[in-house]
């Protein structure tokens, strides 16, 4: 969890108190600083425009999902790291599995309902922001849905495993499909900014990963 001093806050839907932290200028500046062209700034910052919307709509997913089955929501936080919705009460395994699922179903709906409103606007400039979230929150949903801690992808894999097996053999499969994500994320950050130029913030925590899989603590 993010403990930076926030930079201002405000009530969301539902009540829930959404804080945006310090860090969210930097993720800004890493964005608009990739683009030198004057001309390409306006586009630069509708970019981080629509992914902390984009990252902010997620957050509220995973806090409906809490809502609807009691769980009171205390924050929805915005930094330089993405987002995370903290709630005020320990939650079972099933109640995590909405909960979790809740972010990428957003993302996805984001994607589907831009897709099929770009190909019938005439202009330019809603064409391209509708075409930037649909790809934008497809890719959000795709990259939440690996396998690796803290992403909902590994939470929901661990939740997954918790239903057929042990608890602590559980916690155990999740660390060592971790540790191997691990071991891969090098050469594809390499690959990825070999083939198209990106380059990932996030780095999946190989200690995290360790303790759960040698001593099973999630």
């Amino acid at each position: 969890m993010s403990n930076e001093t926030p930079l201002f806050q405000f009530q969301g839907p539902w009540n829930v108190p959404v804080q945006v932290n310090q860090s969210l200028i930097f993720l800004i500046l890493i964005i608009v600083g990739f683009n030198f062209d004057p001309d390409s700034l306006p586009y630069a910052l509708g970019f981080a425009a629509i992914l902390i919307v984009s990252i902010l709509l997620h957050e509220l997913g995973h806090a409906w999902g809490c809502l609807i089955q009691g769980v009171p929501v205390k924050r929805v936080v915005l930094y330089g790291g993405g987002g995370f919705c903290e709630h005020r009460r320990s939650t079972t395994s099933y109640e995590d599995e909405l909960i979790v699922a809740m972010g990428p179903i957003v993302n996805l709906t984001l994607w589907a309902v831009c897709s099929l409103l770009e190909p019938h606007v005439k202009s330019p400039d809603l064409g391209w922001v509708l075409a930037v979230t649909a790809d934008l929150n497809l890719f959000l949903a795709l990259f939440n849905m690996l396998p690796l801690m803290p992403l909902d992808g590994g939470r929901l894999f661990h939740a997954a495993l918790n239903r057929f097996f042990k608890p602590q053999t559980a916690t155990r499969i999740a660390g060592f499909v971790g540790i191997i994500g691990f071991l891969l994320w090098i050469p594809m950050m390499i690959f990825a900014y070999v083939a198209f130029g990106f380059i990932f913030i996030f780095f999946p925590p190989l200690m995290r990963h360790w303790h759960m899989f040698r001593y099973a603590r999630y």
